[in-house]
């Protein structure tokens, strides 16, 4: 179990003291997709939809995702961040999400990018569920990672 961080010599989930680790620059970005209808697809490209500004919309609720990790993910530690951008790509069948999350501190970022893209993919579905309930979302992964004692990691 040594190699898990979280738990604790006898297998108990904990929270990873960070006290004594150096600041360091960190950055990780996620993706992520949502496969919808042409139609829906139409519709949030135009500003056709009911709800309004679909995409500002949900990428403000990715933002506020990021900055509130440490309340939905019990282990993640509460963080200062210094940047979080959430941006778009249409594709042929889908929108794919982009999260970019910085700090200078001693922990990574990596689950606060992640929780970007997601709660930007659920906004999305949630802005467009009335024209497409049978909306998919895939393919979160973490793209990279820099800074911090492990290095630097890119998928």
């Amino acid at each position: 179990m040594a190699d898990l961080t979280h738990l604790n010599a006898d297998g108990g989930a904990h929270m990873v003291d960070v006290s004594a680790k150096a600041d360091t620059a960190r950055e990780a970005v996620a993706e992520g997709r949502i496969r919808l209808s042409a139609e829906a697809l139409h519709a949030v490209r135009a500003g056709n939809m009911k709800k309004g500004d679909v995409l500002g919309t949900a990428r403000v609720a990715g933002i506020m995702a990021a900055k509130k990790t440490s309340d939905l993910i019990p282990l993640c530690h509460p963080l200062m961040l210094s940047k979080i951008s959430v941006e778009f790509e249409y594709e042929a069948t889908a929108i794919r999400v982009e999260a970019r999350v910085r700090l200078n501190g001693p922990t990574g970022v990596e689950m606060e990018a992640l929780t970007a893209v997601t709660v930007t993919l659920l906004t999305l579905y949630d802005m467009a569920k009335a024209l497409d309930k049978s909306m998919v979302i895939s393919d979160v992964r973490l793209l990279s990672k820099t800074g911090g004692k492990s290095g630097d990691w890119f998928a």
